[in-house]
């Protein structure tokens, strides 16, 4: 029988291959693809994922979703000297915060929540909160709601909407009277890599004012998906 540490070893390196196809894939696979490719059972496949998604080197969204690089890799992917994801949305998230005069964040999908890498501060004093490093269920916050609409193919009524409109809202939800509302940011792969959002009290931020203001907040995120090389303009612009 093989011995403890031989069975650890073979784990790990099991694991270090699916992270490499993961990051090597042109297209995010899912779990089963993943099983195919590596010649493993899909249920060993499914477990190794598992252990890799809770240190956030990978991250799938919902039961049917795609496995794509999580937000540890999304975070140090450039250090070899080309610009990063917090570096290409600095025009947009300065853009969105002079055009709108709210809180303007950029988020990505995390192991157990959106996790925010960057913040555009509001104009005013109400409503200012530094959102950067902090960690937001997905079906509280207006981008999380992007996230599980684009990368997981789930079917309810809230989110076939997000998909219909191209971007979510959260009102009162995550806090009494505040009120967010974001877009996702797809990658060169076609894949919900990011989100834009703007948040305010929601006294300011209304129904009326998010339908103003939404379009331009789903340009962004298309010119930006456009800086991270993707190239389908009819789904990287919704």
């Amino acid at each position: 029988m093989p011995s403890e540490a031989s069975t650890g070893t073979q784990a790990i390196e099991r694991a270090a291959q699916l992270l490499v196809r993961v990051v090597e894939a042109p297209r995010a696979p899912s779990v089963g693809e993943l099983a195919t490719r590596a010649g493993l059972p899909k249920s060993t496949t499914s477990r190794l994922l598992s252990a890799l998604e809770r240190q956030g080197l990978v991250q799938r969204l919902g039961d049917r979703g795609r496995v794509r690089p999580g937000p540890v890799l999304l975070r140090f992917a450039s250090r070899d000297g080309s610009p990063t994801l917090v570096e290409l949305a600095q025009p947009s998230l300065r853009r969105l915060a002079e055009a709108s005069g709210e809180t303007i964040n950029l988020a990505v999908p995390g192991v157990e929540g959106v996790e925010h890498l960057s913040q555009e501060d509001t104009a005013h004093l109400v409503g200012i909160t530094d959102w950067v490093g902090r960690r937001v269920p997905f079906e509280l916050a207006a981008n999380g709601k992007c996230f599980l609409a684009f990368g997981t193919g789930d079917s309810t009524a809230e989110l076939d909407r997000v998909r219909a409109r191209g971007f979510a809202t959260s009102i009162d939800e995550l806090e009494e009277g505040l009120s967010a509302v974001a877009a996702p940011v797809f990658g060169a792969a076609g894949d919900p890599i990011a989100a834009l959002s703007i948040s305010g009290p929601s006294a300011r931020l209304t129904s009326e004012r998010i339908a103003r203001l939404a379009p331009l907040l789903i340009q962004e995120c298309g010119e930006l998906a456009r800086r991270l090389g993707n190239r389908d303009h009819a789904r990287g612009a919704a």
